[in-house]
């Protein structure tokens, strides 16, 4: 076999998604990027499949699904609603280390873990554990957000810390810390584990191609499990503006079918409602202004487009990270932010009058590179760079 004939580096790449979409897609977009850089990619997931993700040019194995019991995130159920029990947890666990035993990882990447997914530990913490067992060990890897959901239970962040220290190598935070957002920010324990902690940039998706269509106002509610009351907000919205501007509200996949019927039956003649545009960011360059909640993948998309923004953070169960992430781009500038407590249909109408008004606010360019950074960053692993050299460099970025 040639030199370019030669397999590239496996990496194993598990998430969990368990209400929206937001960690698969941003994930997808990291293996996209991965395997565009030959490695071979193999991503284990085990929740609700979604059309298109992770893509084409990737391994994908596929658990028994599960999603969250409610938005507080309190238990896992299985698609039809029934709580998993010891043997479904069983033949999970089973699959996950049969997919890693095969796919002879160089890489590991586990998203969320051990700063979230929780519910899940009952096949990580296997896994993880054989893995340090091993004799020749792969890499392992945490994938983050930049923002982490600030945890009410105390204990929970230690736990975090020790499990970081005792079986992951390194922690990538899909970040920009000079112009954003740093891990401390939203993790107080972060300079326990400072070593680690290498920042890879924003994973945005790539500049898109101009969509087939355009519209003034675009509308999403992300995967749309909790999104039927942005949505109802939004078609009262249109009705009071003026009814020469072109709307798109894109309900999202997991949008109840009656909550979906009863948008598209409420909508006026200039909305047009969808559940799904896989043209999204090419929709968003060709916006006059986005209404979304404010997920880490939605604002990614909105900052490449350069679009005005309203955003109504989601904060049921007591999340907060959509909230702190909303008001961040507030502050400078590139955003109006609506609180989920105070959203109504003269609310929003108010907030998308004044956004569309508003002048683009001017700040230093976010890194949005992050998917390739992450490839050249595990490039820079195997040949033998050592973490904490990394975690320096990106630091002081």
């Amino acid at each position: 076999m040639s030199e370019v004939e030669k397999p590239g580096p496996r990496v194993f790449f598990y998430v969990q998604h368990l209400l929206g979409i937001g960690h698969l897609a941003r994930a997808s977009r990291i293996a996209r990027a991965l395997a565009g850089d030959g490695f071979d990619v193999t991503m284990v997931t085990g929740g609700t499949p979604v059309q298109g993700f992770p893509g084409p040019g990737i391994r994908h194995v596929e658990l028994p699904p599960v999603v969250a019991g409610d938005a507080g995130f309190s238990g896992l159920v299985d698609l039809a609603g029934h709580p998993v029990d010891d043997a479904f947890r069983d033949h999970r666990r089973h699959r996950l280390l049969a997919a890693f035993r095969e796919t002879r990882p160089d890489i590991v990447i586990i998203e969320a873990f051990p700063f979230g997914r929780r519910q899940v530990r009952f096949e990580l913490l296997p896994l993880l554990d054989e893995i340090a067992a091993m004799k020749e060990r792969p890499i392992v890897l945490s994938s983050l957000r930049d923002i982490l959901q600030e945890r009410s239970k105390p204990g929970r962040d230690e736990e975090s810390v020790a499990l970081a220290t005792r079986l992951f190598d390194g922690i990538l935070v899909h970040g920009d810390p000079s112009s954003f957002a740093r891990l401390e920010d939203s993790f107080s324990l972060a300079g326990a584990i400072a070593d680690r902690v290498i920042y890879t940039g924003l994973v945005a998706a790539p500049p898109p191609a101009p969509a087939s269509e355009r519209f003034d106002i675009l509308v999403s509610a992300g995967g749309g499990a909790v999104g039927a009351t942005l949505n109802a907000a939004a078609v009262a919205a249109a009705r009071a503006l003026p009814q020469t501007l072109r709307w798109c509200l894109i309900a999202g996949p997991n949008l109840p079918q009656a909550a979906f019927d009863a948008t598209v039956a409420a909508a006026p003649d200039n909305v047009h409602v969808t559940r799904f545009r896989a043209d999204f960011p090419g929709l968003l360059a060709g916006a006059r202004l986005s209404v979304s909640q404010s997920g880490y993948n939605t604002v990614c998309d909105i900052l490449r487009a350069g679009c005005r923004a309203v955003f109504v953070p989601f904060t049921a169960g007591g999340e907060t990270e959509q909230t702190a992430r909303a008001l961040r781009l507030e502050r400078l500038g590139l955003a109006t932010v609506v609180s989920e407590a105070a959203l109504s249909p003269e609310s929003l109408t108010r907030a998308i009058a004044t956004a569309m008004e508003q002048p683009m606010g001017s700040v230093a360019p976010l890194d949005l590179d992050g998917a390739a950074k992450t490839s050249a960053i595990l490039r820079r692993l195997l040949a033998g760079t050592r973490v904490s050299d990394l975690a320096r460099e990106s630091a002081a970025r």
